[in-house]
């Protein structure tokens, strides 16, 4: 049976620049307002910690700058 992707949440490995699939999904969460994120729409992420953001304002915070 083929198992589908859809409206299932990605785990990934965030490195600098791009990042690698470890588990299949169409979107993550952001780690600071926990709104989905589609892999398409995926700009913003922290190597350090491991977590993606929604956009740069959310990723100031991640990073404790705002």
């Amino acid at each position: 049976m083929l198992m589908s992707n859809r409206n299932r949440a990605a785990r990934l490995h965030y490195l600098a620049g791009t990042y690698r699939v470890l588990v299949p999904g169409d979107h993550v969460v952001c780690a600071v307002t926990h709104k989905p994120i589609p892999l398409t729409d995926l700009r913003y992420w922290s190597v350090e910690r491991q977590e993606p953001y929604v956009d740069a304002e959310a990723s100031l915070k991640g990073e404790g700058l705002a």
